[in-house]
């Protein structure tokens, strides 16, 4: 599948859904073949040196969630699944004017189509204490919201989760293809940061940890 073949599949998630009766299914996009060079041909980077030498970059982390949607195109019908979420080093603020942010998914993520078939989200910035929280929307599978507390961020219903250190709402306002993954832009519509001066939870060469006290 080419870029635009891609770009129009990410349409369709936000598109899906929205006709008379039942939606669509959305359904996560396969592995893009992404070779630059021939099948004889050494790959000009290794992917595990890849990761190894960009794992140097300190990264904050965050819980990108959605609301449950509803099974037809009655708002009034009981959701179909579950709220959406999944855990994302790869975000950050994009435009000031207008307010918008961007995070990155995998092609192949299954909590993806669940998020653009809602078309809105929730960036919870996560803070230090929150480690055990991360790895659990981290996995594939399960409730991931068991257990969790969390009330429903104002503007877009979307989960906002207890003791994160700051939420930003967003409507979904672009996607673009960038190789294996998409980058979905948001326009932010409330925010807010009810632990600002709270620590923050930091992912550093393949492990958690905290930044020095100030």
């Amino acid at each position: 599948m080419g870029q635009a073949g891609t770009a129009e599949a990410a349409v369709r998630y936000l598109r899906s859904g929205q006709g008379p009766g039942l939606p669509q299914p959305v359904e996560p996009l396969p592995p893009p073949d992404l070779r630059c060079v021939g099948a004889d041909e050494r790959a000009p980077v290794d992917q595990t040196e890849f990761r190894r030498v960009l794992g140097n970059f300190a990264t904050g982390v965050t819980v990108v969630t959605a609301p449950a949607t509803p099974g037809t195109d009655d708002p009034a019908a009981p959701p179909t699944d579950a709220p959406a979420g999944f855990a994302c080093q790869s975000f950050s603020s994009l435009s000031l004017d207008p307010p918008l942010v961007a995070f990155m998914v995998g092609r192949t993520s299954t909590t993806w189509p669940r998020i653009a078939r809602a078309g809105v989200f929730c960036v919870n910035v996560l803070a230090a204490h929150q480690a055990d929280l991360c790895r659990a929307f981290a996995a594939r599978g399960g409730d991931k919201f068991a257990g969790v507390a969390y009330d429903a961020a104002p503007v877009s219903g979307s989960p906002r989760l207890a003791g994160a250190l700051a939420w930003v709402d967003c409507a979904i306002h672009a996607v673009h293809t960038g190789g294996d993954h998409l980058v979905v832009v948001g326009r932010v519509t409330a925010l807010g940061a009810p632990d600002p001066d709270g620590p923050p939870l930091v992912f550093h060469r393949g492990r958690f940890t905290q930044p020095p006290p100030r």
